[in-house]
């Protein structure tokens, strides 16, 4: 069996359906981006009302004062894992999308010409709107974590 050498309309056709799927693939991944914080944001509302909810009521529900900053700091980790699993989720998200841009360079080398788009480069970390939802996360993180600690916790006795 002989291998059959496609031709120019095939390779044509072929590199523009393989850029239009780089391309969709590119649009999915900055999209991920706001799903991640849009769940990070209404998890993060849910745990919040959840401990504001324990720290308000633990009298009336005869929960000891061990418990009751049991039940808190277990919803504080519970945010902290939420942070770590959508900072993590974004990181990847930031990963792949350099290795579709460089698929993307790649094939319009070979199709337009050489240099026509430059490769992504990482120095420009702070012009990328996942660097500021990572630190928006980050900040929503520690603060929580030092109001509860410093403010919450020694009022529970």
């Amino acid at each position: 069996m002989t291998q059959q050498q496609p031709n120019d309309y095939q390779d044509k056709e072929f590199k523009l359906e393989r850029y239009k799927y780089i391309l969709g693939q590119i649009k999915s991944l900055n999209e991920n981006i706001y799903k991640y914080l849009t769940l990070f944001q209404t998890l993060t509302t849910a745990i919040i009302g959840a401990g504001v909810s324990v720290f308000l009521s633990w009298r009336n529900l005869n929960i000891t004062a061990d418990v009751a900053r049991l039940a808190i700091r277990c919803l504080l980790g519970l945010l902290i894992i939420l942070g770590i699993f959508s900072i993590t989720s974004i990181a990847i998200g930031v990963v792949s999308w350099f290795d579709y841009r460089k698929e993307e360079v790649n094939l319009l080398n070979q199709v337009v010409y050489l240099g026509f788009r430059k490769l992504p480069k990482l120095s420009n970390w702070w012009r990328w709107y996942e660097t500021y939802i990572i630190a928006l996360i980050l900040i929503v993180i520690i603060t929580v974590y030092i109001v509860v600690e410093t403010n919450i916790i020694p009022l529970i006795n």
